[in-house]
């Protein structure tokens, strides 16, 4: 019973973590609502095999996959693109699925020739610190947008949906410190719940509209059409997929951490597998996929380190793309009840983020890169997209991307100051 629910829990986390990325992502290309339905489908599809490849052939952890909001933000930019230029839909879909297939093809390379492991001595402590702080304050606009209600009912923040995730998120919080294993561990599957409950009580979830015309719906391969070249597509792609090891690699250290394993981890096979679910993400059609460091938040909320839960709720999420319903059932969610439930699971990267800089307290110089590094990054979120416009299009994407442009910039000066104390060394 235990490991039923267990893996139920993680079925939910992952779910909640999964659908607001594919919703985004068609309402910015003005999908019909059936064809978003459609991306949802084909996400979870592919979010089920991605996990499944890493926990068994590529890093063998726990570590859910997850919308890559590199991914995201090139699609939504693309898609702005797309807009202000009067393009079709469909060949902005079709270059973002070669890009796809470009970009599995670099993590393929790279991890065949055994580049990632000499790649990964770059990720320190601070740099994986940097990516963390970074990570949660790009995250926490929409986490607190979503909890006020604002653009679920209304454009305006809404009163009763506020009262009602707050208390939700306040009652997982208080389960989450429960002196029973068996409530703390749950604590976001009995949120999720309780939740649902209580707003389908208030009268404030949505009701769903789609008919659904089959019990079992196979995921269709190609549906916006065949690969379509773009060369500026191609150059962020490539440029996308080298961004993207921050992402593989930090996830990789943040949950080795919290489940204390001594394994030692494959990153080129790791790598490998990354590239094959980014062709799968291209061949289905949808926004590319990563291994997500917020696992490690949710491991140490539920404290579900064992790999057999999280094994069986990736096979659920994989089967659940087959069955319609079943999807529309569980992308029903509310968006405010999933951003309240697993609020505090992203609030324990803050915690992980300070634990990294530690080990850079009474070093004055890289104090003062992390300084600089989280003030660029954090600074560039505020930066509008409308003032990039003569920004060319495949630095958009990581110049509108605080989270990116801070790890490169504390990469590249600690690499420049681990060169400079060498010097002095000799």
């Amino acid at each position: 019973m235990k490991s039923i629910l267990s893996s139920i829990q993680w079925v939910v986390f992952i779910l909640a973590g999964s659908i607001v990325a594919p919703v985004a992502v068609g309402d910015a290309f003005q999908l019909p609502i059936e064809e978003i339905a459609g991306l949802l489908q084909r996400s979870f599809l592919i979010i089920g095999i991605g996990s499944l490849l890493q926990v068994f052939w590529g890093h063998e952890l726990p570590i859910a996959e997850g919308p890559a909001g590199l991914w995201w933000g090139v699609f939504m930019v693309f898609a702005g693109f797309g807009t202000a230029m009067q393009m079709d839909t469909y060949e902005i879909l079709q270059s973002l699925e070669m890009g796809l297939l470009i970009s599995g093809c670099v993590f393929i390379t790279m991890g065949g020739f055994g580049l990632i492991n000499k790649i990964k001595i770059i990720f320190t402590p601070m740099v994986t610190g940097t990516y963390l702080f970074l990570l949660v304050s790009q995250l926490s606009g929409p986490f607190v947008k979503g909890i006020l209600g604002v653009g679920y009912m209304t454009p305006h923040i809404d009163g009763k949906v506020f009262f009602s995730a707050f208390i939700i998120l306040i009652f997982t919080a208080l389960l989450s410190k429960s002196r029973y294993p068996m409530v703390r561990s749950f604590s976001i599957l009995y949120g999720i719940i309780a939740g649902w409950l209580l707003f389908a009580v208030l009268g404030i979830t949505k009701p769903i509209t789609i008919e659904v015309r089959s019990i079992i719906d196979f995921p269709k391969l190609m549906i916006w059409g065949s690969p379509r070249f773009d060369g500026g597509i191609m150059l962020t792609s490539v440029i996308t997929a080298l961004l993207l090891l921050s992402n593989l690699i930090a996830s990789i250290e943040v949950v080795k951490k919290q489940v204390d394993t001594q394994q030692m981890v494959n990153y080129n096979r790791a790598g490998l597998m990354m590239g094959i679910n980014q062709i799968l993400a291209g061949l289905f059609c949808t926004i590319g996929f990563v291994p997500v460091s917020t696992s490690a938040g949710f491991i140490a909320t539920t404290r579900l380190k064992e790999k057999g839960p999280f094994i069986f709720g990736s096979t659920l999420i994989l089967l659940i793309s087959f069955f319609p319903v079943i999807t529309l059932f569980f992308a029903s969610l509310p968006p405010p009840v999933g951003y309240a439930t697993i609020f505090l699971a992203f609030s324990n990267l803050i915690i992980m983020a300070f634990k990294e800089f530690t080990t850079v307290i009474g070093d004055s110089s890289r104090m003062q890169i992390l300084a600089v590094s989280l003030m660029v990054g954090i600074g560039s979120m505020f930066v509008p997209s409308s003032a990039l416009k003569y920004v060319p299009g495949f630095l958009v994407s990581i110049v509108n991307n605080g989270l990116i442009l801070g790890v490169i910039i504390c990469i590249i000066l600690e690499q420049v100051l681990i060169k400079l104390e060498r010097r002095k060394e000799s």
